[in-house]
């Protein structure tokens, strides 16, 4: 099921989207995120978009063309340096984290750490508190919102680097 529009509008407003130059998404699904992103994406700004299963990533493009497209998260700052992006403002993420192994997601957030800029912005969604004793070991501000009005309701962690 689709993120709402309750969860969405707590992803993005964090973000000073005028100062963004370069944003990614990990986990991009069916592209809630993707497209608010789109919308609020400065004009030279810089995003690429990850996203696993071919046929979505393929409904991605079509949806957004302006914006890169990649397969694999854990190729992070491989695909930013292939793009020609420097290091990003704000990464964001709806991979769930949960379902993966121990090893998937400490790479996951090496990549992510590694990705940033200082003070820049990590803001995933999950279904549950199970990371955060992980991202506070990573990052110097970690704070925690809810959204009840989403089905299953969900935290949004938002973490600055």
């Amino acid at each position: 099921m689709p993120s709402s529009r309750y969860l969405t509008r707590k992803m993005m407003e964090p973000v000073d989207w005028n100062r963004v130059r370069a944003v990614a998404e990990l986990g991009a699904g069916t592209g809630v995120f993707t497209r608010a992103i789109n919308d609020r994406l400065h004009p030279k700004a810089q995003a690429v978009v990850f996203e696993a299963d071919v046929a979505m990533q393929r409904r991605l493009k079509e949806q957004s063309p302006s914006l890169h497209y990649w397969g694999d998260a854990t190729e992070l700052n491989y695909a930013r340096e292939q793009l020609g992006m420097g290091p990003l403002d704000v990464v964001f993420s709806g991979l769930p984290f949960a379902n993966f192994e121990q090893d998937l997601r400490d790479k996951l957030l090496a990549e992510v750490v590694d990705s940033l800029k200082p003070g820049g912005l990590f803001i995933a969604f999950q279904y549950s508190l199970q990371m955060k004793k992980q991202l506070q070991e990573r990052f110097s501000s970690v704070k925690i919102g809810f959204v009840p009005m989403n089905v299953p309701p969900a935290f949004v962690y938002i973490c600055q680097k």
